[in-house]
């Protein structure tokens, strides 16, 4: 089954070269249409209507955040006449500028993910806040310094908050997709995946001293922020960026995997599910399918699966802590 997870990974970055490729934008109808909107002026209204004046002042004030302006907003009027077109000539969906055909609610670009992304969002700030009335409220504490006997208790608390701003950015980029919001989606991204590694490794291989655990977080958080400042400064270079989280996600689901083999834990059944789930709803990523109806595409449905994934990671999480409490009361007495 790890073979099987390491395909997926594998079979998803060699699509990387050809995300950015697409068919829409080069039908010479698209291109006549943007050309001849640019001329004539952009005057929709948020349902596509043609108004008098400057289109965006007649937007009412709940949908002014959304900025669009004339060339994306021509684009977008243009790849819906377009695809209508295209539907009447009993021709499928295709790509523009490399994304799904998708239609806006309340000027938002890919309604599901959205949604699915602050579902996301809830389900990590509700395991988080669990996670830590378990530590705090429910489980003994050390009676020298009131600290939960929990050896991993700080690194799960900053994982939860990486966590939540990964899908909180993931919700605002699939809102309005501009280069200020892609750039924060794929840093947070990067910043969760590679603090994960560092935790999956000091789970994994039990690190519970201070100077080791800085020895293997160290030489990790500086390559990981070095990527991010390059994506972020120098080049937002897709491909890479797909390499290296690729690499990292591999690396942990790994060791994820063989402890959950070699261990005795109590829940390495959900473990077991958690890697095992997240290697099938990779699939969804791999095999991209236009959105149904103009909103929902797989993309909006990988988000999906990750939500009962999420959960039963944290619960999880939780029995970890509570294994862990168990053990070292033992030792005390």
């Amino acid at each position: 089954m790890v073979m099987r997870l390491i395909f997926f990974f594998i079979s998803l970055s060699c699509l990387v070269g050809v995300i950015h490729a697409s068919a829409g934008d080069s039908d010479p109808r698209y291109k006549d249409c943007v050309e001849e909107c640019k001329i004539t002026g952009c005057r929709f209204s948020s349902d596509g209507v043609s108004v008098d004046g400057s289109w965006y002042m007649q937007e009412p004030l709940y949908l002014q955040w959304k900025q669009w302006d004339c060339q994306s907003d021509c684009r977008y009027h243009c790849m819906l006449k377009t695809e209508k077109d295209r539907e009447i000539l009993g021709t499928g969906p295709v790509k523009y500028h490399g994304k799904w055909p998708f239609k806006r609610v309340f000027g938002i670009q890919e309604p599901f993910s959205v949604a699915f992304s602050a579902l996301n969002l809830a389900v990590q700030f509700h395991g988080w806040l669990s996670f830590f009335i378990l530590l705090y409220y429910k489980l003994p504490l050390r009676p020298q310094n009131r600290k939960p006997y929990y050896e991993y208790t700080g690194l799960w608390h900053i994982y939860g908050l990486l966590a939540m701003n990964s899908w909180f950015w993931s919700a605002v980029f699939h809102s309005r997709d501009v280069d200020f919001t892609e750039k924060l989606d794929y840093s947070s991204a990067a910043a969760l995946l590679g603090y994960s590694l560092i935790v999956a490794i000091m789970r994994t291989f039990s690190v519970r001293d201070e100077a080791a655990r800085v020895m293997v977080a160290a030489p990790l958080i500086a390559f990981v922020t070095t990527h991010i400042l390059y994506l972020n400064f120098y080049k937002l270079d897709y491909g890479l960026n797909m390499k290296v989280c690729v690499a990292m996600g591999i690396a942990q689901l790994l060791l994820w995997a063989i402890w959950a083999g070699v261990t005795h834990h109590p829940s390495k059944w959900k473990l077991w599910t958690v890697v095992v789930g997240t290697g099938l709803a990779m699939l969804l990523e791999i095999y991209d399918f236009p959105p149904y109806g103009g909103y929902l595409d797989a993309h909006a449905l990988w988000h999906a699966t990750t939500i009962p994934l999420t959960f039963l990671w944290w619960s999880f999480i939780k029995e970890d802590a509570e294994f862990r409490t168990s053990n070292s009361m033992k030792k005390v007495k």
